[in-house]
């Protein structure tokens, strides 16, 4: 496995994460990937923290939204975090989703023409231009990233979509740098996604093998093979219930997310987790995640990695973090 990379959420302590990063760098790592999702924890916090103590390792966001930060303020945080760590830094940004962006205030509408806009102005600001759009979305006036003090070169940052619907992926082959494949999927989910990629790549001209493609895999490891399921049903239970287009491409019968959501509130409690976890059969971790032992879990991984993943981004569903690290250190 030549590229793997670790992906951090809200489970653990913050600085216990920094001790994390450093430990998956001395292993080998090639990137971290912080979350945004839920309403817990913001990616560019820990992705700064997480740059300052780590010298080779990349640092991305697993992903942030493009409907909360104007487009001036984003291109200057990933122009800031580039300042931080040069050429380390990684704007992965996705569509968000429903219910939480209706029950925060944001319309969804047209989420492509929304994407696109805002891949299209990032890159140019972030290549230190002066800018002039008026889409529907963004609406920019002669702006550029204002910089007196320091480089002024044009800034090493992929952008790469965390895409889920058809139409999404496909066009992310056409204005991407990269797109960052969902988890709690099968490996077979791939086969379509690289699918729509190459069509997308097509229609844009591009060559498919420039699109990278690290995907985001559900990663328990314990030497007990059962602590590690149930760790991990833990886990893949909200993910069910709350975000119902990570249910959609799982596969899972509404059957099992209807019983799911009716056990867990928002959020949820630990005791409502523990309650909801006994359905989530043990068939349905095996198949979309990399749970068990070190060999069991290296062995899932790899399925992934021949069904076209470029790097996987191990998210530990809890339990030993440095375990998870160890079972795929590159060095």
């Amino acid at each position: 496995m030549a590229r793997v990379a670790l992906y951090l959420q809200d489970s653990h302590d913050l600085r216990d994460g920094l001790d994390y990063v450093r430990y998956a760098e001395q292993k080998g790592f090639e990137a971290v990937w912080q979350a945004e999702s839920r309403l817990v924890r913001d990616a560019i916090v820990p992705m700064a923290a997480y740059a300052a103590v780590t010298e080779k390792l990349k640092v991305g966001s697993g992903v942030i939204n493009n409907w909360t930060r104007n487009i001036g303020l984003l291109a200057a945080t990933y122009l800031t975090l580039d300042d931080l760590a040069p050429g380390r830094i990684i704007c992965g940004i996705g569509a968000w989703w429903d219910p939480l962006a209706k029950n925060v205030g944001i319309d969804r509408k047209k989420p492509l023409t929304a994407m696109k806009e805002t891949v299209q102005v990032m890159r140019r600001l972030l290549n230190m231009e002066r800018v002039t759009f008026h889409g529907e979305f963004i609406h920019v006036d002669g702006i550029e990233l204002d910089v007196v003090h320091g480089r002024r070169e044009p800034r090493n940052v992929p952008i790469m979509i965390g895409a889920t619907g058809d139409q999404m992926m496909e066009m992310t082959g056409e204005i991407a740098d990269g797109a960052v494949l969902n988890y709690c999927v099968p490996p077979e989910y791939n086969d379509r996604a690289l699918e729509l990629l190459h069509n997308g790549a097509k229609k844009a001209g591009r060559n498919f093998d420039e699109i990278d493609r690290p995907q985001l895999i559900v990663c328990s490891v314990d030497y007990d093979h059962d602590v590690a399921i149930e760790t991990t049903k833990m886990l893949l239970c909200q993910y069910l219930a709350q975000q119902p287009h990570i249910a959609k491409a799982s596969g899972v019968s509404q059957e099992i997310v209807s019983q799911i959501q009716a056990t867990l509130g928002w959020p949820a409690t630990k005791e409502q987790i523990n309650k909801a976890k006994h359905f989530v059969p043990d068939e349905l971790v095996n198949r979309i995640t990399a749970s068990g032992t070190p060999d069991e879990a290296r062995a899932k991984v790899e399925e992934y990695n021949k069904r076209g993943c470029t790097c996987p981004i191990l998210y530990p569903a809890g339990g030993n973090v440095n375990l998870l690290i160890d079972t795929f250190a590159q060095v």
